[in-house]
């Protein structure tokens, strides 16, 4: 890790944000290519890998995000819970519009069960869909982490834009996995399902380099930038991860996991920024 820090400065920023969700992509992909050696997976485990999920996302919320922009809007002499709270509000407001209008399909539900505007689409674009709305927030908090290290935001480190990373691809190796299984129980092919899994963070490099490139150009309002990511995750752990986590009954085993999550992602976060 060590080394990889020094070979990162030497990129800007958006070169940066594209590598590493070009890594959170490789492992929500390696996560699919499991549906091509088994047929099932524990309920346990998609519970913990769920729980896992909103607390380093949570976590990356605020150690990554949302503190670097307290830091910033204060050294800029803002008053600075204002663009905390209209960036957090601001974020969790877009998802949520996503999530009204776009037709979309969470893994382990029914086709008539599909949320957004109706349509006639096919399960696995359903279900593609709702993962871009679920990896789009995460792509663009990567992208706008390493565009405020970039810009020598107090607080903001490529250390920290890398913790951030690092926590959102081990979360995504389940998420591939979840995508992928319900559509080859649902009659596609092995690799067809694995397919239309690794597609669902396609999103993220796009997401990341946009959000860092926004972030270089900008500034003066990277407070709100980096709160309004920091909103769009915190909107997907509420109105997704934490309901799905606990969905089977192992409520236990998803609340442990999310604390796991959190403490995980805080380590991560704090020793590498």
């Amino acid at each position: 890790m060590q080394s990889l820090l020094p070979l990162l400065e030497t990129l800007t920023p958006p070169q940066q944000a594209l590598a590493a969700t070009i890594f959170t992509w490789s492992l929500t992909a390696l996560g699919a290519s499991l549906v091509l050696f088994t047929r099932t997976v524990s309920p346990r485990l998609l519970s913990a890998a769920q729980g896992l999920a909103a607390g380093v996302m949570l976590a990356a919320s605020f150690w990554s995000l949302l503190s670097p922009a307290l830091e910033m809007a204060e050294t800029q002499g803002m008053v600075p819970w204002i663009p905390a709270a209209a960036g957090l509000l601001l974020g969790a407001a877009f998802v949520g519009g996503l999530d009204k209008v776009l037709p979309h399909l969470h893994p382990g539900f029914a086709r008539d069960q599909a949320e957004g505007v109706p349509v006639r689409w096919s399960q696995g674009a359903l279900l593609l869909a709702a993962m871009t709305i679920h990896n789009l927030p995460e792509g663009m908090a990567v992208g706008v982490s390493f565009g405020g290290a970039g810009e020598g935001v107090e607080g903001a480190s490529v250390g920290s834009a890398v913790a951030l990373a690092l926590g959102i691809g081990f979360q995504n190796l389940p998420e591939g996995l979840a995508v992928a299984l319900p559509l080859y129980a649902a009659g596609l092919s092995r690799w067809r399902a694995f397919m239309f899994g690794q597609a669902s963070a396609l999103v993220e490099p796009l997401g990341g380099y946009l959000g860092a490139l926004f972030v270089v150009n900008a500034l003066p309002i990277l407070p709100y930038a980096l709160s309004f990511a920091a909103g769009a995750m915190i909107f997907v752990v509420i109105e997704e991860l934490i309901p799905e986590s606990q969905r089977s009954g192992h409520t236990d085993l998803a609340t442990q996991a999310a604390l796991g999550g959190f403490v995980g992602m805080m380590i991560l976060d704090v020793a590498l920024g």
